[in-house]
């Protein structure tokens, strides 16, 4: 008698469809995790507001006009001026701050070079909570700045730890070759840091200014600290707190203003999402 033997393995044609269903099948569950919220955000936001305060998840009517209304709320359009301020020049004075420290310390042979980078690094594990009220104080009673978003401004024209420290990882992907030939043709440390190393570091630039255009943009703390007295200096972030009034929230509104807020965030990403995954992954390349 022959011996019996197991069923066979699959064809590989066959291995090779069902690790297709297997990867697909994944990826779509994972996309239907992250993209259900702004489903439901957005169905709500077009209910009225008998509705959005119902269990029901489809609209009955589509009601648009809350974006209307959203936009005729007092001082949502100051709203969105005092982000676009705080988030464009905060990103513009980080990255133009950042970008000369971290070349320095990347390229720069200095004693106490390590010591500096420790340092940059110990700051990034410093919570902003600690330093909360000194910091308060100054900018209260000693600078009579409270009140407004400079207090939020002003310290990222002096550079922020973890965008030196990511920019640091960035350039430390660029040959040296490329700079010393910059100074054997005349080129100086700050026209080499212009024309050649810019050029080239621009995706973990694009990295770094998107992190910070995000983190501004969707700051609460800071605002609530130095602006809560002052309607005229609300950010986007901390004004969504106003649909929310001490007997109940108007949900819808809440709903619709929520998607405004997100909306350049996620535009932003979409269109700039290429160079921020490569400023990214080139980041760790070196130690």
């Amino acid at each position: 008698m022959t011996p019996t033997t197991g069923a066979a393995p699959p064809a590989p044609r066959t291995r090779t469809a069902l690790h297709w269903i297997a990867v697909h099948t994944t990826a779509v569950a994972a996309a239907l995790f992250f993209v259900l919220p702004f489903v439901f955000v957005l169905l709500t936001s077009v209910m009225s507001d008998a509705q959005a305060m119902s269990g029901e998840l489809w609209p009955h009517e589509w009601r648009w006009s809350n974006y209307a209304e959203v936009f005729r709320t007092p001082g949502f359009l100051t709203w969105w001026r005092n982000s676009l301020l705080y988030a464009g020049l905060g990103t513009l004075l980080t990255v133009c701050s950042s970008v000369p420290v971290a070349y320095a310390l990347a390229k720069f042979r200095f004693r106490g070079r390590r010591p500096a980078l420790l340092l940059v690094v110990a700051t990034m594990m410093l919570p902003p909570q600690v330093i909360v009220i000194p910091m308060y104080l100054v900018w209260a009673q000693q600078l009579h700045l409270s009140g407004s978003l400079w207090p939020l401004i002003v310290p990222l024209a002096f550079g922020d730890a973890y965008a030196v420290f990511l920019l640091r990882q960035f350039l430390l992907t660029i040959p040296r070759e490329y700079l010393e030939s910059a100074k054997v043709d005349g080129c100086g440390e700050l026209r080499t840091l212009v024309r050649i190393v810019v050029p080239m570091a621009k995706p973990g630039i694009a990295a770094v200014a998107l992190f910070q255009f995000f983190f501004c943009w969707n700051d609460y703390f800071g605002p609530q600290i130095y602006a809560a007295q002052n309607p005229d200096a609300w950010t986007l972030s901390y004004g969504l707190e106003s649909f929310k009034s001490a007997h109940g929230v108007d949900w819808n509104l809440t709903m619709a203003a929520t998607l405004l807020v997100m909306a350049p965030v996620v535009l932003v990403f979409f269109f700039a999402q290429k160079a921020f995954v490569e400023g990214v992954t080139l980041t760790g390349v070196k130690g």
